[in-house]
């Protein structure tokens, strides 16, 4: 059985006084202290891993404030900060072992857009591309460009001064920064633009005038120092925070880039840049990686906004990815050529005409090269519509999760990806850093901005190794040596974090003394952010190091054939492609409306592997106790522990809880295995941990069930009036509510199934007479292969693919029901699905034998036969193969009439299932062109997930979150659309609408029956 995992606390007692003299005070925010939510921000993007004591959301500034002023006092000077945005950081920019203050919760509001002067103000919290959906609409846009943006904050951009593609003509986020609120340690707080006056007391005031005073009085050793680099980011940033024009002093330069260690950034004023209106991205493709290094300056030359470019190895990985089919076309291989690496090369303006031009000359110059066989370049593909661009663009923001996806234990981290050198050195540098990877032995990649000389390469190592992690240390040495014999950084564009320990030997001992000055001025207590940068003047304190703690040191804890089996959560780096804000991306719908990192794939992952840690740390064999799952049987007397257990769970602390908090609160939607680069496919882990943990704490009425609902179905269904005259009745549904947990129970069907396909001249399912057809005979037939939820409560709908089948000519058979399992899954009965699905295999096995295709309904039960059985079962899965209805008719449509457009019809508008859409990424485009066949037009409606997921919206703890993920993009895509031309592709999707908009949504094969 699980054992119980005690966890001793480990937060200071000082800390607990000063949260709860914090709370007194009147802070308004969330203040947390499980140890699961310190877990979840005790990781980055980096290969750093450190728990913090608390975290603390605050809500507006004054919240801020607070957290500043109480902790000045004296019995607080131990208290430290750090603050967090997105986390999305490389370098654990955000860890500490203090108190995480992350202002993305709550502080995300754009709180105004000035159209005539084009600049917005925004508080610290919001997302870049949020602000940028918000200014669009006025034909703006905040042009600082990051792969991160749907899920960084301004904030975090601030503070680490971010820039990316685009960056010679756009600049940084500094050059896009009038002015910030800053609020201080000790809670004064500072407009820099000085709207409020000079600041006259509290660490504001000396901050400013300590500050200008280093900048007047070092300026040459400043401007020598400082390299006449596009991406320069270190220290603080004095050189630019005087003007030369002007010679006017800005703080506000000073705390772009200081990575929090200064004061917290509340809110911004940002300038805007107008939306090009002319557009075009020319793709050059290379034989080498090094030949499309050597020859980017010329496109530079060729006054591109930006040259961007990939080598082979990200590329290949982007091909087995989800995001390849949308740039595929757009991409295209060389007949007879291996493409090793591309330039992305973009030309933007407001001049069309201007664009054309530079576009022409750039292709005539491509065409002699090619014809002449020079320069390594084996073809180039021309794109000038924006969503084809931005198709592109996405692939290239996806790398870095790529590169995160390569098999095997050693993956490619970031240690010294971001390193900047001029441009006209990056070919030759590249070629010794290469040199050095290859001495080691190590696989790698990389991408980058080449027209800003910063290329990102993650070598491929095993942070469990001790071996490995020390290489790291080596490399890192090495990498800041090169940097300098060419005239560079090794810290280019992702900030300094945990590589802080180089800083005093880059400026010398005398302008480094500098720096500690400014920050002894803003932060004499060395709260803010500490190690980071540099530490106060006269302090004793400590720079962190590269070789602080990693996330490898835990994870090397646990068994190595742990690890494997659970390296879908092992797995995660961190990316936080989770984190999206696009209320039409799929993944994660929890996120998207608690804003909890721990319902997040990535706080799943984390905590899955803290809680395998802890599990090893016990002496648990952790495979050998799930292995016993699969073979005891339930006895009295473990039914009367797990009760006893659950009784006691109240009152005994068990991190395992936390854990269960955390799933418990997933929609089991499946986004995530696909969607994210690395694949964490969290309904597969959380399955196995509910099945582990409830061989010690007794399951919920309700997990019953849903488990066994596709057999209570099957002897329900027989009286079905009876059954619903029972669930409308309201005492019924109270005590549903009350006793199971359980709400808005779906009627049956109303003729059932068996009854309705009396009415069409449908075969039994007769296995032998079949089989007694000829070849030619049985491709006629095809054989409807049911699902619990449309054949029981959405019988219309497998009675009009019946009706469909006929109207296509073909002969339909209905498979007997045979249990799918899918909600055995999901609940974690794992023994119980492992029994399904045998079944279910076996039988569908001896079906396939036929020969005549198989076609299910609804998305999340047919593609659970190709992901969980096929988990699952392995090789013993077998060969047969269930497909989509519109996966049927596809690769068929030239057997059936076409017909002309109708050009008076109104179109038809698709709500694809979650599922569906991130496992079959081709489903809308097929969808629309099966319609499109049968003269109609189908527009896809970009949604996210609809918030039912098979019985989660039912459950009575889940509907509000259920209720707040419909309001997401279904409800305001479906109010402003003709609901009788909405489709719904999933049988949860439609029942979700049904509930909260009062209509009877139809599928796709509904509409088609009216068009064939």
């Amino acid at each position: 059985m699980l054992p119980r995992l005690h966890h001793q606390s480990d937060i200071d007692p000082v800390v607990h006084t000063y949260l709860h003299e914090l709370e007194a005070a009147g802070f308004t925010g969330d203040i947390e202290t499980q140890y699961s939510s310190r877990f979840s921000v005790a990781t980055d993007n980096s290969v750093y891993q450190q728990l913090p004591q608390a975290v603390i959301h605050p809500r507006t500034t004054e919240d801020v404030s607070l957290i500043g002023k109480i902790s000045s006092k004296p019995n607080f000077s131990a208290i430290t900060f750090s603050p967090r945005g997105g986390g999305t950081g490389t370098n654990g920019q955000s860890l500490t072992k203090g108190i995480v203050v992350d202002l993305s919760r709550h502080m995300n509001k754009v709180l105004e857009i000035n159209e005539e002067d084009g600049w917005v103000r925004v508080q610290a919290g919001v997302i870049k591309d949020q602000l940028n959906d918000a200014i669009r609409p006025y034909g703006y846009f905040f042009s600082p460009e990051l792969s991160t943006s749907n899920r960084a904050t301004l904030g975090g951009m601030i503070n680490t001064d971010a820039s990316g593609q685009g960056s010679l003509k756009y600049g940084k986020t500094s050059d896009h920064v009038l002015s910030l609120q800053a609020v201080f340690v000790d809670g004064s707080i500072l407009e820099t633009d000085l709207s409020a006056g000079h600041p006259t007391e509290g660490y504001a005031a000396q901050a400013y005038d300590v500050t200008e005073q280093v900048c007047r009085d070092k300026r040459q050793q400043i401007v020598d120092k400082f390299p006449p680099l596009n991406r320069f980011l270190t220290g603080y940033d004095l050189k630019n925070a005087i003007d030369e024009e002007s010679d006017r002093f800005d703080i506000t330069r000073v705390l772009c880039g200081a990575e929090g260690s200064l004061a917290f950034i509340t809110e911004a004023k940002l300038n805007l840049t107008r939306i090009p209106k002319a557009r075009t991205l020319v793709n050059i493709k290379y034989d080498s990686f090094d030949s499309a290094l050597r020859n980017a300056p010329l496109m530079v030359q060729a006054n591109a906004l930006s040259v961007e470019t990939v080598d082979s190895k990200v590329l290949n990985l982007a091909k087995q990815d989800i995001v390849w089919h949308s740039v595929k076309e757009l991409i295209t291989d060389v007949p007879g050529k291996e493409m090793q690496g591309i330039n992305i090369v973009e030309f933007a303006d407001q001049d069309q005409a201007q664009v054309n031009e530079l576009v022409s000359k750039l292709v005539a110059s491509l065409d002699e090269t090619l014809a002449q066989g020079e320069a390594g370049i084996i073809g180039y593909q021309v794109c000038d519509d924006l969503p084809s661009i931005n198709r592109i663009y996405g692939m290239r923001k996806k790398a870095v999760g790529l590169l995160g996806a390569a098999k095997g234990r050693a993956k490619p981290i970031p240690f010294t990806e971001d390193t900047c050198v001029p441009p006209e050195h990056l070919a030759d540098y590249i070629v010794e850093f290469r040199a050095l990877l290859d001495s080691k032995g190590l696989a790698y990649g990389m991408f980058g901005h080449v027209d800003a000389g910063v290329l990102h390469v993650r070598p491929a190592l095993d942070m469990c190794d001790p071996e490995q992690e020390r290489m790291m240390l080596e490399i890192s040495d090495e990498v800041v040596k090169l940097v300098a014999k060419y005239g560079g950084l090794m810290w280019g564009e992702h900030g300094k974090g945990y590589r802080s320990e180089y800083s005093p030997a880059f400026f010398g001992e005398e302008l480094y003394k500098e720096l500690r000055r400014v920050k002894a001025a803003f932060d004499p207590s060395n709260k803010m952010n500490p190690g980071k940068i540099c530490t106060p003047l006269d302090s004793d304190a400590e720079l962190v190091k590269v070789a602080s703690v990693m996330r490898g040191h835990y994870d090397r804890q646990i068994d190595v054939q742990v690890r494997d089996s659970f390296k879908q959560a092992m797995e995660c780096n961190g990316n936080g492609l989770c984190f999206n804000y696009d209320t039409a991306s799929p993944m994660c719908p929890s996120m998207k409306v608690l804003a909890d990192r721990r319902h997040s794939p990535k706080g799943r992952a984390g905590l899955v592997r803290e809680w395998l840690r802890q599990l090893t740390e016990q002496g648990v064999d952790i495979l050998s106790l799930e292995q016993e799952t699969y073979q005891n049987n339930a006895s009295i007397k473990g039914l009367i522990d797990r009760v006893r257990n659950r009784i006691n769970k109240r009152h005994e602390y068990d991190f395992s809880h936390e854990v269960y908090e955390a799933m418990n609160g997933c929609l089991a939607c499946k986004a995530c295995a696909s969607q994210c680069p690395i694949k964490v496919d969290v309904p597969s882990f959380r399955s196995r941990f509910l099945n582990i943990y409830h061989s010690r704490y007794q399951r919920p009425m309700k997990d019953y069930l849903v488990a066994n609902i596709e057999t209570m179905l099957s002897l329900i269904a027989r009286v079905p009036k009876v059954v619903n005259a029972m669930l409308e009745q309201g005492w019924v549904k109270n005590l549903t509510a009350s006793t199971v947990g359980y709400v808005d129970a779906p009627l049956l069907s109303i003729p059932t199934l068996a009854k309705r396909i009396r009415r069409h001249p449908l075969e039994n399912f007769d296995m032998q007479r079949l089989a007694s057809l000829s070849e030619q005979e049985r491709d006629n037939y095809t054989i409807i292969v049911q699902d619990p939820f449309t054949s029981y409560y959405e019988a219309d709908v497998v009675e009009d693919f019946i009706a469909l089948l006929v109207k296509l000519g073909k002969k339909p058979v209905l498979l007997p029901f045979k249990p799918n399992g899918k909600a055995q899954h999901i609940k974690g009965f794992l023994k119980q699905f492992k029994s399904t699905a045998e079944s279910a295999a076996a039988f569908l096995n001896e079906v396939a034998q036929l020969g005549i295709p198989m076609v299910g309904v609804d998305p999340a039960l047919v593609l659970c036969y190709r992901d969980e059985y096929a988990e699952l079962l392995g090789d013993r899965l077998g060969q047969f193969n269930v497909l989509m209805v519109h996966e049927w008719l596809m690769p068929r449509l030239a057997q059936f009439t076409a017909k002309a457009p109708q050009q008076d019809s109104a179109p038809w508008y698709l709500f694809a299932h979650c599922t569906e859409k991130t496992k079959l990424p081709n489903t809308e485009k097929e969808w629309g062109a099966i319609f499109n066949h049968f003269g109609a037009t189908l527009q896809s409606v970009p949604v996210g997930c609809c918030g039912m997921a098979g019985t989660f919206g039912h459950e009575v703890d889940k509907l509000q979150m259920s209720k707040d993920i419909y309001a997401l993009s279904w409800k305001p895509n479906l109010n402003k659309l003709p609901t009788d031309r909405c489709l719904i592709s999933g049988y949860s999707c439609r029942s979700q609408v049904k509930r909260f908009e009062h209509i009877k949504p139809k599928h796709p094969l509904q509409a088609l029956l009216n068009l064939v």
